[in-house]
């Protein structure tokens, strides 16, 4: 199996929600399971279909998160030292070369990716646009309005 690139805050959450999957919702989907046997006829209780339903995404997301934690190469930004290239874990300072505008991304894994606090899939253009770049450096992005080209402004490892 491949390793999966993930930073240290992304396992420490990936870690979190295993222990609330094994620690709080089986239990709980155990003792509905156990609630709606108790009321019997189980060919027409929609209630015991619903919590065996629940029960089987659980169990699937609890396979999928302890697969993804055993395939995890746990990357700590803050001990990168890529002589000011832009690799997994960078926080990047880019400038939209057309507007001006100053954006700010971290590169993370696929599980941590959120646009709205600035963490950006590895996978995605504008990082893999980045990769390797460098302060001064001008990355060319694909975009869906077009291509867009960013200048590394800062390229910071925390």
């Amino acid at each position: 199996m491949a390793t999966i690139p993930i930073t240290k805050r992304g396992a420490e959450k990936l870690k979190a929600e295993l222990h609330k999957l094994k620690t709080v919702d089986r239990p709980w989907v155990i003792g509905a399971i156990a609630e709606a046997r108790a009321q019997g006829d189980l060919s027409e209780n929609a209630e015991y279909e619903a919590a065996k339903d629940r029960q089987g995404f659980i169990e699937g997301r609890i396979q999928e998160v302890e697969g993804k934690l055993s395939a995890a190469q746990i990357i700590d930004p803050s001990e990168v030292d890529a002589g000011g290239k832009v690799v997994f874990g960078t926080t990047v300072e880019l400038e939209d070369e057309a507007t001006g505008d100053v954006v700010k991304y971290q590169i993370v894994g696929e599980d941590e990716a959120d646009l709205k606090l600035g963490l950006i899939n590895i996978g995605s253009p504008i990082a893999r646009a980045l990769i390797g770049k460098e302060v001064g450096d001008t990355a060319e992005v694909q975009a869906p309005g077009g291509v867009k080209h960013f200048e590394v402004i800062a390229v910071h490892y925390v």
